[in-house]
């Protein structure tokens, strides 16, 4: 799949559903014209082209034949997401997990024994990146793990992928590690600190030119602030995690997930000045819904392909490099309910809603964003425009209302130059569908595939462009200069 191909022809939307979520019952209404504006003048960000990625856990790597060239379907899956992207390994059983170069492969919870890897397993995972394009970043045991074992795996992973590796991280989340077997109570960023700096000294020396992403830390967005000033020298990318609450939470709603989280942008404003005093570039390296492997009737519906949607152009939009979504094998042991990709554990892989969510970010998140604004500040509507080129502008916009139709207007006057439009949809039959979800009226098929089978393009009229966008759906409109 070509990111910046843009998809052509127009789609039908069928309006998803409301709270009860039936859609035969649905209250009408009809809504009011919201003007839009750009300004092609004022950009934002430029979006990296491998913004996009996943996340794993190590015990999911653990299992043969998951990540390797041979499992196509897998392959085509990530491949429809970009040309290139990352693929993060990591995640708490990164913390209990060993190398063995010929050791039997072991999938395991955390704290059940420690999942192991070996050379055959990450031969596959160079193969996999090979196959995809993309790059990895790979976390090292600090928790349970040894200085030897964790130069021994830095090795061997150098080796299997070659090319494709963009950093390694020491530890998963250390900022928790006070609260976990791993560390003692007073364990704070100070101890972190002089661990980190050991395990790098022994990886330097043994493996020149190694590179490292750090602090990967849980929510002590203050330790990413802090590692950007005393290690800016020693690493190549600042790192941290986020998810929007706990899927055990009674919070953890619908609405939650399709509503704005105060402490992300607070977080955002952080990672932002701790990049720009720095000069790294920061990434979400591990983040979805719900930690704990997502909230059933929620992270695993149409309302995550929503929310993935614009929390990729959120992050994006506050000069984030990149976002590694959690998908598969947990650290619990289960297929989390928010992953994109779907595992029955048999060997059938799929596009979950949220997938299509990151999908239709692959087709509109490409280039500069620039100023975009609305008036519609009562309502759960968001929009962003991304120029790939100077012959072109793309549009999204993202209804999150349930009850509420959304017809924006872009004038002629704003961009006189604009000579036609081409829309695609992000649909579903109901909001809390997990099956039925279409981007420009196609679905992913079985070979992992996906290609928009929308109609004919719509022309601009003198007085502008209406764009309307029903309840709970997603538009993206490809504009031509």
């Amino acid at each position: 799949m070509n990111r910046r191909a843009f998809l052509t022809n127009a789609g039908l939307l069928i309006p998803a559903g409301l709270v009860p979520f039936n859609f035969a019952e649905s209250i009408s209404s009809s809504a009011s014209e919201i003007p839009l504006s750009v300004d092609l003048t004022r950009s934002a960000a430029t979006i990296p082209p491998d913004f996009i990625g996943l996340g794993y856990e190590i015990s999911s790597v653990a299992r043969p034949g998951l990540l390797s060239a041979t499992n196509s379907v897998y392959v085509q899956l990530v491949r429809a997401l970009g040309k290139r992207g990352v693929i993060r390994v990591g995640g708490n059983t990164a913390d209990y997990a060993s190398y063995s170069a010929n050791g039997s492969p072991a999938s395991l919870p955390e704290g059940k024994g420690g999942s192991v890897v070996n050379d055959a397993v990450l031969h596959d995972l160079g193969g996999f990146l090979e196959a995809t394009g993309w790059q990895l970043i790979w976390a090292l045991n600090l928790g349970s793990g040894t200085v030897q074992n964790a130069v021994e795996e830095a090795r061997s992973i150098m080796r299997a992928v070659g090319d494709h590796l963009l950093a390694f991280e020491i530890g998963n989340e250390p900022d928790l590690f006070s609260r976990n077997p791993h560390r003692h109570r007073s364990y704070g960023y100070d101890y972190y600190l002089r661990e980190f700096r050991q395990y790098r000294d022994a990886l330097q020396k043994a493996l020149p030119g190694i590179a490292f992403a750090a602090p990967d830390s849980a929510t002590a967005t203050d330790w990413v602030t802090r590692f950007a000033t005393d290690e800016r020298a020693n690493i190549k990318l600042l790192t941290e995690h986020y998810y929007r609450d706990g899927a055990k939470n009674p919070t953890a709603t619908i609405e939650e997930l399709l509503h704005p989280d105060p402490k992300l942008a607070t977080m955002l404003q952080h990672l932002k000045a701790a990049s720009n005093s720095s000069g790294l570039p920061y990434r979400i390296c591990e983040t979805n819904s719900f930690y704990g492997g997502g909230k059933p009737g929620v992270s695993d519906t149409f309302a995550s392909a929503l929310w993935v949607l614009d929390f990729m152009f959120t992050l994006a939009s506050a000069g984030c490099a990149g976002v590694n979504m959690e998908t598969g094998v947990n650290q619990l042991g289960f297929v989390s309910h928010y992953s994109p990709i779907g595992d029955d554990e048999h060997g059938h892989y799929g596009a979950s809603p949220e997938y299509y969510g990151m999908l239709a970010f692959a087709q509109a998140g490409v280039g500069r964003i620039v100023g975009c604004s609305m008036d519609a500040l009562e309502k759960n509507v968001s929009a962003y425009a991304t120029q790939p080129d100077s012959k072109h502008l793309v549009l999204t916009i993202i209804n999150k209302e349930p009850s509420y139709d959304a017809d924006l207007v872009l004038k002629r006057e704003t961009l006189p130059s604009v000579k036609s439009a081409q829309l695609v949809r992000l649909s579903a039959p109901r909001l809390e569908s997990k099956s039925g979800v279409t981007l420009g009226d196609a679905a992913v098929s079985a070979t992992g595939a996906w290609r928009s089978t929308s109609g004919k393009p719509v022309a601009i009229h003198n007085a502008g462009l209406k764009l309307n966008v029903p309840r709970v759906s997603a538009l993206i409109a490809s504009l031509s200069f």
